[in-house]
């Protein structure tokens, strides 16, 4: 069940960062891709600053981060 739980806040997390840095989502399972991976690197970066947090906090800023990078290297073509 807690696959599940990670699954959908990956989903929301990652609709929520299409929301926010480009207007627009990446349908369901772009949304569950970046908002796992989002998840992932914002567990690292709040671990590595001595930060407590989880869920979809974390999961959000991860995929707002990942989506910020993501944005540098398609610019740059």
């Amino acid at each position: 069940m807690s696959v599940i739980w990670f699954l959908l806040i990956g989903a929301l997390a990652g609709w929520l960062a299409g929301l926010i840095m480009k207007g627009g989502g990446f349908g369901l399972v772009g949304n569950m891709v970046v908002g796992v991976l989002g998840s992932v690197i914002g567990g690292y970066l709040f671990q590595s600053a001595g930060i407590a947090a989880g869920g979809l906090v974390t999961a959000l800023i991860g995929a707002l981060v990942l989506l910020f990078i993501a944005g540098l290297f398609r610019r740059g073509r």
